[in-house]
């Protein structure tokens, strides 16, 4: 059996013991869901309802139908159920109430009114309590919590492996099936684990990475054909504009895996997607190892994330956005000297 024993004391006691006693959980994931806050949302659900609790799960957008095959998706709400009392917030996958988006505007008091746990894994979280554990080393929330499963004496093969599942998909998501360097021996042993309790691996990468609708390669043929570059090519940039979601026949949430492409530029350092938003744009930024840490870029637009992986919203234009944006990233790349 794979042992994650030596990882076990990583869970903080405070952690342990909020968890632990609560019996009636809201369980919040981060606006614009992917994998990990949904599989993080759902397993910390699975927890609850092991030890004889119950749970709402909570996003306020709608859960991507990339994400249908996850178990337990369709039990997702836009907001806290109507009637039910609860003993605690769980947050994943984000460092504060505000990227949870709408859902805490509307629910600002009862939020406030819980006691609170935050499970997250980005670097640029910062402002933590006592009962949360944010781990910059983990490749995902879900590896956190499959260590959290672990340490309450949770098989992993709980809710007919619908656990393992939710936390896989997690991990396969914010590795890039292992190839981004995040992963760890223990994100390896994590996998090992889920995999060991009946977590299917091979389908989950297929379905995050390996299959697409034809509308949305559509989607990336506009994309990729507007590919600019900047600094002699060390920043490599494109833009999706909304009209090109029209054109195409899909959403924003189809544009995922975009950026990924982008970073595959050889000759690039950083590779930017800009994402027309309305009176707004969204940035998705990726860097190379050893060279610009993407936080710092995208923290002087109000975002964050990693040193490899970050986005902000950028409160202006898409034409405004992308000339402040280059101009710092350009800024960075000449700072490194090389």
């Amino acid at each position: 059996m794979i042992d994650l024993g030596p990882w076990l004391p990583d869970v903080p006691p405070v952690t342990l013991a909020r968890i632990r006693s609560a019996r009636s959980v809201l369980a919040l994931t981060h606006e614009n869901p992917d994998a990990d806050t949904i599989g993080a949302a759902l397993a910390v659900a699975r927890l609850i309802e092991a030890q004889g609790g119950r749970a709402s799960v909570v996003c306020t957008d709608p859960i991507p139908p990339l994400y249908a095959f996850i178990p337990g998706v369709g039990a997702f709400r836009t907001d806290p159920e109507p009637g039910v009392t609860y003993d605690l917030v769980v947050v994943s996958d984000c460092g504060d109430l505000e990227r949870t988006g709408a859902v805490a505007q509307r629910n600002r008091a009862l939020i406030a009114s819980l006691p609170r746990v935050i499970l997250d894994h980005h670097a640029s979280t910062r402002s933590v309590a006592d009962a949360d554990w944010v781990d910059a080393h983990a490749a995902a929330t879900c590896e956190l919590i499959t260590i959290l499963a672990v340490r309450m004496g949770i098989p992993l093969t709980a809710a007919d492996g619908a656990l393992a599942a939710a936390l896989m998909a997690g991990v396969v998501m914010d590795t890039a099936t292992f190839a981004h360097p995040n992963a760890t021996p223990r994100t390896l042993a994590v996998a090992a684990a889920l995999v060991e309790a009946g977590a299917p691996l091979s389908d989950i990468s297929r379905r995050l990475y390996r299959t697409k609708p034809t509308a949305q390669l559509h989607l990336f043929g506009r994309i990729l054909d507007r590919i600019s570059t900047a600094a002699g090519g060390r920043i490599v940039y494109s833009t999706l504009l909304e009209r090109d979601l029209v054109a195409t026949g899909t959403t924003a949430a189809q544009s995922e895996g975009l950026i990924d492409l982008l970073s595959q530029a050889e000759e690039a350092d950083i590779a930017i997607l800009f994402k027309e938003a309305g009176a707004t744009t969204r940035i998705s930024v990726r860097t190379r190892p050893g060279g610009v840490d993407g936080t710092v870029l995208t923290g002087t637009f109000g975002g964050g994330g990693h040193a490899r992986a970050a986005g902000a919203t950028v409160e202006d234009t898409l034409e405004a956005a992308r000339a402040v944006v280059l101009a710092e990233a350009e800024r960075l790349i000449a700072a490194l000297g090389h």
